[in-house]
């Protein structure tokens, strides 16, 4: 997981600003294709990215280098500059590479916005569970390229199917100062994250569906592959439950069957469960027709604060 995130956050951007700055088409409509191009693909990785790293906004920051490499090619080039058509076998073979990448980056960019559009099926309306600071949405959508929980949904694949009560699961990350994630600097160190011990207050009444709470925490990047949804608190209130998974070790203050008024403490941000790294897990589940149980299957996708919110959105705390 980390070295899938270290690649399409740095490798690959970095890569493709390589070829920009080093690689010369040989004509003027190669070059702004390829440029054109490396700019899709940048903007599609930032778009869809994960952002497992520490700082939200490092997918943006090669919009810089972009900009000056491109600049760099406009005054090498001018006046004269290259022919605008390619010439020779050499020049048509790299002006058609160059043309893969527009088309290559705009279907994946293209395809992020989609998933900001409600999903088919029941909506359910959740009030912002968070107080002051910032989140960021890590897993989030309506399609399996802004969201993994969305591969869930996947009746082909077997061991995703005791798990659809998660497809349409948002998972966020907490931002502190400047943006950054954590203030430690090793990823070992879950208890620097922002997210780690941050209260999550109950905005609704309700009824305590299901509670745990003495499960460890564990040390990113290790999860637990068997209780992935560690600590946890399901509420319900009014016709849904609202599952909040991967609390801390010993914060849980909910019980089953237990009744919960507005700004009750629920629990506080942990890393239990398959957690690779802290972050609150938030999903929605149907209640049953008679009795406290809920059904798992064809969950509903939480609004939450009026929002469908996709990887790379923000949400604000309430007391901000």
């Amino acid at each position: 997981m980390i070295a899938m995130v270290l690649s399409l956050q740095i490798a690959l951007p970095l890569a493709l600003l390589l070829w920009l700055a080093l690689v010369l088409p040989g004509s003027a409509l190669g070059l702004a294709l390829l440029a054109a191009g490396v700019a899709a693909c940048l903007l599609a990785l930032a778009r869809i990215a994960r952002r497992a790293l520490r700082v939200w906004w490092l997918p943006w920051l090669y919009a810089g280098p972009w900009l000056l490499i491109v600049g760099t090619h406009l005054i090498r080039t001018h006046p004269g500059g290259p022919p605008p058509l390619p010439a020779g076998t050499r020049g048509s073979a790299g002006t058609g590479l160059a043309l893969v990448l527009p088309g290559l980056g705009g279907w994946h960019g293209g395809r992020a916005p989609s998933g900001r559009t409600p999903p088919p099926g029941q909506i359910v309306d959740i009030a912002n569970p968070f107080g002051a600071g910032a989140c960021l949405v890590g897993h989030g959508g309506s399609n399996t390229l802004v969201s993994g929980h969305m591969r869930t949904l996947d009746p082909a694949i077997e061991r995703f199917r005791p798990r659809r009560d998660q497809s349409c699961a948002k998972d966020f990350f907490g931002l502190g100062q400047w943006g950054l994630r954590a203030t430690g600097g090793r990823p070992s160190d879950t208890a620097d994250d922002t997210i780690f011990r941050a209260p999550l207050p109950a905005r609704c009444a309700g009824t305590g569906i299901r509670a745990e709470g003495n499960r460890p925490d564990r040390e990113a990047p290790d999860s637990d592959r068997v209780d992935r949804v560690g600590n946890h608190v399901i509420l319900r209130c009014g016709g849904a439950g609202t599952v909040f998974a991967h609390m801390r070790q010993g914060s849980v203050t909910v019980a089953a069957g237990g009744r919960v008024a507005v700004g009750d403490p629920l629990a506080e941000g942990g890393n239990s469960g398959a957690s690779i790294e802290p972050h609150q897990h938030i999903d929605a589940q149907r209640a049953a027709p008679e009795g406290p149980a809920l059904l798992p299957a064809d969950p509903p996708a939480p609004r939450i604060d009026g929002r469908v919110l996709a990887c790379g959105d923000r949400l604000s705390g309430l007391t901000d």
